[in-house]
């Protein structure tokens, strides 16, 4: 179960290192083609949600790897879970309904945080 754990937490880091970095570094009118929601949140806030993302990924990976504080893992795929629920709320009240990647996202951090009691960490 650690390789199991190992490949869904590392591509779920990976995923939101890349799309936290993006939310961090560039500006809305770059980030409007991908993300339509970013016209109705203050950049503060898109910036902030970026790094929540990208610490959120260290989360996934970093303990598990150290040994330090492994219930931190579970804890980070959980809020993941709850980031993306948001997101759909966000979608939903906007003009974008594509909230397919959205449910696959859920889908995973939830295998991840199920996965994890069976990694004996």
């Amino acid at each position: 179960m650690n390789i199991a754990y190992g490949i869904v937490a590392g591509l779920l880091a990976l995923f939101y290192v890349y799309a936290g970095t993006l939310k961090v570094i560039r500006s809305r009118d770059r980030l409007r083609p991908m993300m339509a929601w970013v016209d109705r949140v203050p950049l503060p806030a898109v910036r902030a949600l970026g790094a929540v993302e990208i610490l959120g990924a260290a989360g996934l990976v970093l303990p598990p790897l150290t040994g330090f504080a492994p219930a931190l893992a579970p804890a980070a795929a959980l809020g993941f879970v709850l980031l993306q629920i948001g997101a759909i709320g966000v979608h939903l009240t906007g003009e974008d309904r594509r909230i397919a990647l959205n449910l696959g996202l859920i889908a995973a951090a939830a295998a991840a945080a199920a996965i994890w009691p069976a990694t004996g960490l």
